[in-house]
């Protein structure tokens, strides 16, 4: 009787983490730049020594990688990745990937993100340009120019998630191993006058929140089934009764 309990507890812990992350995704539906984060549960297989026991383990969480859709904004330092990459910005958290490419100058011609943080190039630099120097243009690989002069790249990253991340604001992750630069890739590049919406899909990201909802509630229901049951067991088995 107490395995089953243990084998319940488990399961409403994973699906409350996953109940989690299902209501973050929602929240950030509209979030540009935004990608979804999933879990892989797997079995945990316990011998208690009368048989083996599966338990749903804690899950480990990985980043959805669908593009989101590309909206025109015509803005001339609003940037979309194509491909598996991020820019890389500066934080008070340290350097942040993002893929939120909706930049403006400051006074001094530093290029910052909208809440005002770094973006770096390809070496890890703040960027500066000169704002009085013509209008920006972009070459698929990252290149910025001015009057057909390159005046800095815009740093493009790829990430390893495998060995974990922490999300950082909205859109933007921390990777435990370092990103390292996009180089000789073809696949990776940038596009001008275009942000990445959020990859959530809503409509499916609610339906699977309503499921795992009704399943935690029904765990729970029988969990205080069980624990009635063993109450009973000790009060007959006790003799108060």
């Amino acid at each position: 009787m107490e395995t089953g309990l243990y084998v319940s507890l488990s399961s409403q812990i994973a699906l409350d983490r996953r109940m989690t992350t299902l209501a973050d995704n929602v929240a950030n539906s509209n979030t540009v730049g935004f990608r979804a984060t999933e879990i892989k549960f797997n079995d945990v297989v316990a011998d208690n020594g009368k048989a083996k026991v599966a338990f749903v383990d804690q899950g480990n969480e990985f980043l959805s990688t669908r593009h989101g859709g590309m909206t025109e904004t015509n803005g001339m330092l609003d940037f979309a990745i194509r491909g598996d990459a991020w820019f890389a910005i500066e934080t008070p958290a340290g350097q942040t990937l993002t893929r939120d490419g909706r930049f403006t100058l400051t006074e001094a011609g530093d290029l910052v993100t909208l809440n005002g943080y770094p973006v770096l190039d390809v070496g890890g630099a703040p960027i500066q340009i000169d704002g009085n120097a013509g209008p920006v243009k972009i070459s698929a690989d990252g290149q910025l120019n001015q009057n057909g002069a390159p005046i800095a790249a815009l740093g493009l990253f790829e990430a390893d998630l495998s060995g974990g991340f922490v999300r950082a604001g909205n859109s933007g992750i921390i990777p435990t191993l370092a990103p390292e630069p996009v180089v000789d890739r073809i696949d990776a590049g940038v596009a001008q006058g275009y942000v990445e919406e959020s990859n959530v899909n809503a409509i499916s990201e609610m339906t699977q929140l309503i499921t795992v909802t009704r399943a935690f509630e029904s765990i729970n229901a029988l969990l205080q089934q069980s624990e009635s049951s063993i109450d009973s067991a000790i009060k007959t088995f006790g003799g108060s009764q």
